[in-house]
C-alpha cells in the first residue's frame, strides 16, 4: 500500500517535470491563449429547425411502415386513415369518405406505373374496386381528384428536404398524441400556389410521421407501426373512366310519374 508521502510525491514530481520542460524551452511557460470565440457562422435557431426538418424528412423518404392514423376534420366524425410505404418504395393511403363529398371511400396509390386514384368498396357503397391513373410517378394528384391526405405522408417530403424551397420553419410545441419533434412550416413564396400545406408536422427520429395539423384537419398516429409489405398492388383493375371528384354528386333529377294526375289549374 502506498504511504501518504507517496501520494504527495506524485503531484509534486509532475509539477517539477512541467517546470523543467518549460525551462528547457527557454524561460517561463507561455501565457494561456484566450478561449476561442464561437464561430460567427453558427446558424440561428430558425435555421436549426430548417436543418432538422430536412433531416427528418430525408429519413421519412427512406422509412418503410404501415400505420393507422386518426383524421379529425372540423364538423365531421373522426376517421381512420391507413398509410403504407412498401419495401420497394411503392405506397398507398386509404381515406374513408375521401371523395364525392364524403360519400365514397378512396385510396391514392403510387406504383412504378404512376399515381392512381382508386374507388374502394364499403358497407355503404358495395362497389367493385377500380383505379384511374391520375398523374405520373412522383407528381401531384390534380386538384379536382385530390383528397389531400396523401400529401402529408409522401408528396411534401421532397419539398422539406430541398433547402432551396421557399419555406419558413420554426420549432413548434408538440401536438397532442405526437412523439418526436414538431415543426411549424409556413411559406415565404409570393406565388398563389404554396409549395406545401402550411401547418405543423411532427416526426420521430426514424422519419415516421406521428402527427400533423394542416388546413384540412389533424392527423395523429393511433397505433404502433407494423412491418411494411414488399410491394403495393392496386386494389382493383385500371379503368379508362374519369376519377372521382371531391365534390358531392348532384342529386338525381326528379321525374314525375305519368300515372299521377296533375292538379287542376286554378280558375281565373
Amino acid at each position: 500500500m502506498r504511504s501518504r508521502n507517496a501520494t504527495r510525491v506524485l503531484p509534486a514530481l509532475a509539477a517539477a517535470l512541467l517546470t523543467a520542460g518549460a525551462a528547457a524551452c527557454g524561460g517561463s511557460a507561455p501565457e494561456p491563449e484566450p478561449p476561442a470565440a464561437p464561430p460567427s457562422s453558427a446558424p440561428p435557431p430558425a435555421e436549426d429547425a430548417r436543418i432538422e426538418l430536412a433531416a427528418r424528412a430525408a429519413a421519412a423518404e427512406d422509412h418503410r411502415f404501415a400505420a393507422l392514423y386518426t383524421l379529425e376534420v372540423q364538423g365531421q366524425a373522426p376517421r381512420t386513415v391507413l398509410a403504407t410505404v412498401a419495401v420497394d418504395g411503392t405506397w398507398r393511403v386509404d381515406i374513408p369518405s375521401g371523395a364525392l363529398g364524403g360519400t365514397a371511400d378512396v385510396s391514392i396509390v403510387q406504383t412504378a406505373a404512376g399515381v392512381f386514384q382508386c374507388a374502394l368498396a364499403s358497407a355503404a357503397n358495395p362497389i367493385a374496386p377500380s383505379c384511374v391513373r391520375v398523374a405520373d410517378k412522383g407528381k401531384r394528384v390534380p386538384k379536382k381528384y385530390d383528397p389531400k391526405i396523401e400529401r402529408v405522408f409522401r408528396q411534401w417530403l421532397p419539398v422539406f428536404t430541398d433547402r432551396q424551397s421557399a419555406l419558413s420553419v420554426t420549432a413548434a410545441s408538440p401536438l397532442k398524441g405526437s412523439s418526436g419533434n414538431c415543426y411549424s412550416v409556413d411559406t415565404i413564396s409570393t406565388s398563389l400556389s404554396a409549395p406545401v400545406d402550411v401547418g405543423i408536422y411532427c416526426y420521430a427520429a426514424d422519419g415516421l410521421l406521428t402527427a400533423a395539423r394542416v388546413n384540412f384537419g389533424r392527423l395523429t398516429i393511433s397505433s404502433p407501426p407494423a412491418a411494411p409489405p414488399q410491394t403495393i398492388d392496386l386494389p382493383g383493375p385500371v379503368t379508362a373512366g374519369e376519377a372521382m371528384g371531391m365534390a358531392a354528386p348532384p342529386p338525381p333529377p326528379v321525374t314525375l310519374d305519368p300515372s299521377t294526375p296533375s292538379a287542376p289549374a286554378p280558375s281565373a
